[in-house]
């Protein structure tokens, strides 16, 4: 009959310290026998397991474990010849319908939209009433009010035609005459010569004794 116990300790093949058995895993297969163990144990396991799950990089380097694996790519960005300026006309393009896009807000702040004809969205931006959304769109700057509100604090409230106080707006090109409401068009005018100009070109009525006193 054997009498000898099995061994209660094992020296690990990694640190070479001798500790209890329930330290080491079991091992498995066919030829390994009942109480088999691996050489390495589990604490020395557990260490080389997470050292090679880490990247190669310093220790004291944090973010360098945290990096994308995929960074972001910069924006290309187009030649400056390809470029056009921010408000430049010259950039808009009609629609399949032949017509612009023109966006703007009512007094209320209800947004709106509307077709215009390609030569009345030029004309809004190159006098400032106006500027360009994308090739096919422009957004108007003002609504009613707020544009009166702008054209009478531009002016101090004085009429451009006789130097008195004004509080209405008039158009220095007509509009029955082809002249639109833009900041470039408008002035500030007292009622008197609002009402006495009417329709005339500013030339006209400049010129006219129509001029209020």
């Amino acid at each position: 009959m054997d009498d000898t116990e099995p061994l209660a300790t094992k020296q690990c093949a990694s640190c070479k310290e001798t500790k209890p058995l329930s330290q080491f895993l079991r091992r498995t297969g066919k030829r390994a026998g009942a109480g088999a163990r691996r050489g390495a144990c589990r604490a020395c396991r557990l260490t080389k397991e997470a050292s090679d799950s880490l990247p190669a990089v310093p220790a004291n380097d944090y973010k360098a474990t945290r990096r994308k694996a995929h960074p972001i790519k910069p924006i290309p960005v187009p030649p400056m010849s390809s470029i056009s300026l921010p408000n430049d006309p010259a950039v808009l393009k009609p629609t399949r319908q032949g017509t612009i896009w023109m966006r703007g807000k009512t007094d209320k702040g209800r947004r709106w939209y509307q077709e215009i004809e390609p030569e009345l969205a030029i004309t809004l931006v190159k006098e400032h009433a106006a500027v360009i959304v994308n090739r096919y769109t422009i957004r108007r700057l003002f609504s009613n009010k707020e544009f009166r509100r702008f054209i009478l604090e531009r002016d101090n409230h004085i009429c451009y035609f006789c130097g008195e106080f004004g509080d209405t707006i008039d158009h220095m090109l007509p509009r029955a005459k082809g002249g639109h409401t833009t900041p470039d068009n408008c002035v500030c005018a007292c009622n008197a010569c609002n009402q006495s100009k009417a329709d005339q070109d500013l030339q006209t009525f400049m010129n006219s004794d129509e001029l209020a006193p």
